[in-house]
């Protein structure tokens, strides 16, 4: 294969010129085809790719819990029990993904690499809304994908270091960006999750409430979508869960989420509807 540059062992041009401090916008640049919305027109629409399903995030004094059930299904099938869709985004965010799986992964990776990207080459972090907008731009590289069956939607947020509050920021297909100052919910079973939350949630809970009322609001999705995964109990796979504080980003064990579990499903044998 023929050297780019004319010179053995040089990089490409691309490589060694200053420019942006985006990752996105210099892989666009050098390396366009990896980038998750541009694959070029498909054939067909695509119909059968596997889907993770629902995420939630609450609020509270001091921070934002996120969490998501394990579920990924393609069809009427499960395809995965035990898909992470929440994840680090940096020290002070977390990012999870409902819609297609294999996109909503790369999605990920990459925000995660934006963000590193940026803090390397600026020596600073940016500022909560600029995440939250960097994202926006990556899902709207994706509306090409989406309009042919590979959508994915993020639900994003973190510690704000500046005003000392968690904040949630919510995205549709096209790149519309909100923020939601109490909670919120994407994936097939939002809308049974999101009932959940507006009966429980309260603006001065602490953060066990918050955990415990967004493992609930997950139970309650499950309970009416087929799609959402509830917990089981027989593999031990339980939701993700993570809270992002003054201290950081910080995914919950299994061992701390199992015996939120098991409180929810003790209280709801006793009273099944919640």
């Amino acid at each position: 294969m023929p050297d780019p540059t004319g010179v053995a062992g040089r990089l490409p041009a691309v490589f060694m010129t200053p420019g942006t401090s985006s990752f996105t916008d210099f892989l666009s640049v050098a390396a366009p085809d990896l980038l998750p919305g541009a694959r070029g027109p498909l054939p067909a629409p695509v119909t059968d790719a596997a889907h993770g399903t629902t995420i939630v995030a609450v609020t509270f004094p001091g921070g934002v819990i996120m969490a998501g059930d394990r579920r990924a299904t393609q069809g009427h099938m499960i395809a995965q029990r035990d898909v992470e869709k929440v994840h680090h985004a940096d020290e002070f965010s977390c990012v999870g993904y409902a819609g297609t799986a294999g996109v909503g992964a790369e999605l990920i990776r990459l925000f995660q690499v934006e963000l590193e990207h940026y803090e390397k080459i600026e020596g600073s972090t940016l500022s909560l809304d600029a995440k939250a907008n960097r994202l926006a731009f990556m899902v709207k590289g994706n509306l090409g994908m989406a309009m042919q069956g590979l959508a994915v939607i993020p639900l994003f947020a973190g510690f704000d270091t500046e005003t000392g509050e968690g904040r949630i920021f919510s995205y549709d297909i096209a790149a519309a960006k909100s923020e939601e100052r109490t909670y919120e919910s994407i994936g097939s079973g939002s809308v049974f999750a999101r009932g959940s939350l507006k009966k429980r949630y309260r603006a001065n809970h602490s953060q066990d409430d918050a955990i415990r009322i967004s493992v609930e609001a997950l139970y309650d999705a499950a309970d009416d979508d087929s799609a959402t995964g509830g917990p089981d109990l027989i593999r031990k796979l339980y939701p993700i869960v993570a809270s992002v504080t003054a201290d950081g980003y910080r995914r919950l064990t299994d061992d701390e989420v199992g015996p939120v579990v098991d409180s929810i499903i003790a209280d709801r044998a006793q009273n099944p509807g919640g």
